[in-house]
């Protein structure tokens, strides 16, 4: 990772928000400022998105963590989801969410990402479901959340990035991913 004041340059440099270079995972990428500004704007063009709602995103998000076993992407969307006012119980029950009690469009959400994370297609009632439920906008950036975020903790998880010192690893429990 590059120190802290090397982050903020480079993230200056590359039209990187100064604030994504005090994260550890931008401290990283930032050793490659074209790509740290890509995805920078991937990201930020995904949370700020409206098509998908950010409860559903980020359960989205939290399932792609707990499956691939990135600690760090748990750990710093936990925070993200509790400030949003995600309730922690939908949080840890994305670890088990088939036996959990979401609704209909939750569960699609979920089998969805599940299906592109194994690197299928997803079922076509899955996306139809979401799509008739939430529009076709909403579709397209659940499937660009998985493919971001997946490729996000391979990055996370390949080069060993540290949780930020403010990150709690594994809420709430400390039960491991099976993955990790």
């Amino acid at each position: 990772m590059l120190d802290p004041d090397a982050a903020l340059a480079a993230a200056k440099d590359a039209g990187v928000p100064a604030p994504l270079a005090e994260l550890n995972v931008f401290r990283a990428l930032l050793r490659r400022p074209r790509l740290a500004k890509g995805l920078s704007q991937t990201l930020l063009a995904l949370l700020g998105g409206d098509a998908l709602d950010a409860r559903r995103r980020e359960l989205v998000i939290m399932r792609i963590a707990w499956v691939t076993g990135s600690g760090y992407e748990w750990a710093q969307h936990w925070r993200i989801a509790r400030d949003l006012g995600v309730p922690e119980e939908d949080l840890v029950a994305v670890r088990d969410w088939i036996s959990a009690s979401f609704d209909e469009i939750d569960r699609a959400v979920l089998g969805v990402t599940d299906v592109a994370l194994a690197g299928g297609v997803p079922d076509a009632r899955d996306l139809d479901a979401v799509r008739s439920a939430l529009g076709d906008d909403a579709l397209i950036d659940l499937l660009a959340a998985v493919g971001t975020w997946s490729a996000v903790s391979l990055l996370l998880r390949a080069l060993e990035v540290p949780l930020d010192p403010d990150l709690q690893p594994w809420p709430p429990d400390g039960r491991p991913s099976p993955a990790a």
